[in-house]
């Protein structure tokens, strides 16, 4: 891999290393401030602004790093202002309707669906947020299709420190014990936050636009290309995290099915889900810093026709993938007792992390191999592996749960995600198999979906301008 892509995934998994350490200060703080019952009510609110977050993105992060790595990939920089145009309305139009959607359900949703009134005001300011998440999100595509991520990391890092200072001004003129306002200065000082970033972003935006790309260009097709690329992956998160929700509200029902009682049953997936899991995946910040990178990275590769070039890219990628995924599990397998007592205290904890410690080879591979079908525009078929793997959690989750209890919830993430693994792995193979027709063959068909408009209009380019 190129030592530019090196150096971006260094520094992205760097910065988030950083900001979760902090983070989780900084969560500690807010319960010791807010208490228990204060963090359970800012996480009820949480739980609906996620979805509306979800439908204000709308796969915009993704399409705007596909359509400028396309772009750039046929040596048409003039079009990645016309490519960020079309992204910046796109993602415009989702944060502004998911902001009017929130602000006229935030009372039902918080009367009916959450059961709580003093979430109604801070669904309301969050509301604000969102035509700020999805722009911010575009921009952040940019930057990643570019190779200059390091400076929306910095623009995250600094949302989040103002973001941690904000709240603590506002909490303290809220009045101790009145949980609503302490909701409610909690989210406001998000917003602003998040009102910050977007100003921020969009000064670093422009300024390197106009530096590294001030040529005009209409591009090929963009408007097709962008609806092609974030229509789907919307639909699909859409999908998923309404099977991912039900799930997830299905899991504690179960368990009490199963006999035991309602404490118990919280407190068993509680531990899974809410203690060993996180453990589990704090790692894997290098893969997935590593996975947003390779997508220019391959889409460059794809649009110019380099099979070689991809299949060596890939193959590195998940070597080095696999002996980091392994010598994270046998850490996770040998220290799980330790690493339970020290972090939580408790023994069930460090005894879960040994029994999913096996799975993590499998986790982390199976992030640079969504990331791989990604930048070659399988986008598609990540898609429907990931609804497939949603629903099949979900069937599994409903029948198993009654009769087996917390075993058959490990057996289900095992069957999940080698369910997943096994059809990323098997797409990956059959779309960077060398041609049959040889170099020549390859060269005249490269890519997949939408990347071949981006093909068919670079070489129509280069011709028009030979003699």
């Amino acid at each position: 891999m190129k030592r530019a892509l090196l150096m971006n995934t260094a520094l992205l998994t760097a910065s988030s290393l950083l900001m979760s350490a902090i983070g989780m200060v900084f969560q500690v703080w807010l319960a010791g401030r807010i208490g228990a019952a204060g963090i359970g009510l800012y996480q009820l609110t949480l739980s609906v602004t996620g979805l509306a977050a979800t439908f204000a993105i709308s796969g915009v992060r993704f399409a705007s790093t596909r359509l400028v790595s396309e772009e750039l990939g046929v040596e048409r920089p003039g079009g990645v202002r016309a490519a960020m145009g079309r992204c910046l309305g796109y993602g415009a139009f989702f944060g502004l309707a998911a902001a009017v959607v929130l602000l006229a359900l935030a009372e039902p949703v918080g009367f009916l669906w959450i059961g709580d009134a003093r979430t109604v005001k801070p669904l309301r300011l969050a509301a604000l947020s969102m035509p700020c998440v999805s722009l911010c999100s575009a921009m952040s595509g940019y930057f990643t299709a570019c190779g200059r991520v390091w400076k929306s990391a910095l623009v995250h890092f600094l949302e989040q420190l103002v973001g941690i200072a904000l709240v603590a001004l506002f909490l303290g003129r809220v009045p101790a014990g009145d949980l609503e306002k302490s909701c409610a200065a909690v989210t406001l000082g998000r917003v602003a936050a998040d009102g910050l970033s977007l100003i921020l972003m969009a000064l670093v935006y422009f300024q390197d636009r106009r530096r590294h790309y001030a040529a005009d260009g209409a591009g090929d097709r963009l408007t097709p290309r962008l609806l092609g690329i974030a229509v789907p992956l919307a639909l699909s998160a859409y999908a998923r995290s309404a099977l991912t929700t039900l799930q997830h509200l299905l899991v504690p029902r179960g368990l009490r099915a199963a006999g035991l009682s309602g404490n118990r049953a919280l407190a068993g997936y509680g531990t899974i889900q809410g203690m060993v899991l996180p453990v589990i995946f704090f790692p894997a910040c290098i893969m997935a810093a590593a996975a947003e990178l390779i997508v220019p990275e391959l889409t460059a590769a794809q649009v110019r026709g380099d099979r070689a070039g991809i299949t060596k890219t890939t193959k590195e990628l998940l070597r080095l993938s696999l002996l980091f995924s392994l010598a994270v599990a046998l850490f996770l397998f040998v220290c799980a007792d330790a690493l339970g007592m020290l972090v939580y205290g408790s023994r069930d904890a460090g005894r879960y992390i040994r029994i999913l410690a096996p799975l993590v080879p499998f986790m982390y591979l199976d992030m640079s191999v969504d990331g791989c079908l990604k930048g070659l525009g399988e986008q598609l078929w990540c898609m429907g592996v990931n609804i497939l793997d949603a629903l099949l959690g979900l069937l599994l989750t409903w029948r198993l749960l009654p009769r087996y209890a917390l075993p058959a919830y490990l057996a289900i993430l095992y069957i999940t995600e080698l369910f997943n693994f096994a059809l990323s792995v098997l797409r990956l193979r059959s779309v960077t198999r060398p041609s049959p027709r040889g170099a020549r063959g390859a060269s005249r068909r490269p890519c997949a979906g939408w990347g071949r408009c981006a093909c068919r209009a670079g070489r129509s380019a280069r011709s028009r301008s030979r003699p």
